[in-house]
């Protein structure tokens, strides 16, 4: 019941202490809005700040990826290990349960198989279904040096700006072509072109030499992809080196899902990213946990 005037006085006004706002924690996000910063940070652990996202949405262009043929069986028991699940809009629908509290980062861009040129995407989903479907973020694959370069651009700025209407963000994913070089001058130029028209966070590879010099020059946060299968120990140390390098978090798939122990293997990733384990104590978790 409110107070009556002259009867329950407010006293604690503080007038003596500065109101203070207090920085948001992900690189280059301060000046978003509310409700995009609160959806980042869903996706990227506010104590950390890195991310665990694991990537399953392999099946819009390749059908059933090896330890995809069953995401109910195969990836479900992964999800309380993950930050985030990167995924389409139909896995999501049909299997994810919709209690899940982990963030949703949904593929919006496709059209093309690995029957044809990859590169010749465009936009297959409309904001209005991610709305509905509570996603933290939209992932658009963009293809720099690409035949179909200038479309796959467009298609992230379309998003952007969709996405900025309704306080989505959108993840630009740099795909590269089987003829590229994969060198830290090729991703310094496709990170910050996606950068500098509008995604608010960049997926791309991990290189060996001069990854910071990516990182450094894209001035939003970075999450690495875990690229082809390798040995367990060898995606460990390349998480810990893209993490030291200045990486904000990792978006592995294959290197999870098709370990011979998939959640003992998330949960050694988690150690790498969060914890800042080194690889090789974080193998010795792995080894523990698959026994």
């Amino acid at each position: 019941m409110p107070d009556i005037d002259g009867i329950n006085e407010a006293k604690q006004y503080y007038t003596d202490v500065p109101q203070t706002a207090k920085r948001y924690f992900l690189k280059g996000s301060d000046s978003l809005d509310w409700g995009m910063k609160n959806r980042l940070g869903r996706i990227f652990n506010p104590v950390s700040g890195k991310t665990v996202m694991l990537a399953i949405d392999h099946g819009y262009f390749q059908g059933p990826t090896t330890g995809l043929e069953r995401i109910d069986l195969n990836i479900l028991p992964l999800e309380p290990y993950a930050d985030t699940l990167m995924l389409t809009r139909g896995i999501l629908r049909s299997i994810i349960p919709p209690d899940t509290q982990k963030s949703i980062v949904l593929r919006v861009s496709g059209g093309t198989s690995i029957l044809k040129e990859l590169s010749n995407e465009a936009l297959a989903l409309d904001i209005e279904d991610a709305v509905r479907l509570n996603a933290s973020a939209m992932a658009v694959q963009v293809f720099i040096g690409g035949e179909y370069e200038k479309e796959t651009i467009i298609n992230m700025t379309k998003m952007v700006d969709m996405g900025m209407r309704c306080g989505i963000p959108t993840l630009a994913v740099t795909a590269v072509g089987k003829n590229m070089v994969r060198d830290a001058k090729y991703f310094r130029l496709a990170t910050r072109i996606c950068a500098e028209l509008g995604a608010q966070y960049i997926k791309t590879y991990y290189v060996p030499e001069d990854f910071e010099t990516v990182t450094a020059a894209c001035p939003v946060p970075i999450v690495i992809a875990g690229g082809q299968k390798m040995l367990e120990l060898d995606a460990l140390k390349m998480a810990s080196q893209a993490i030291q390098a200045g990486a904000a978090g990792v978006d592995m798939g294959r290197n999870i899902f098709q370990s011979d122990s998939p959640v003992a293997m998330i949960q050694a990733v988690r150690a790498v990213v969060h914890d800042n384990e080194s690889p090789e104590k974080a193998f010795d978790l792995y080894n523990t946990l698959k026994k």
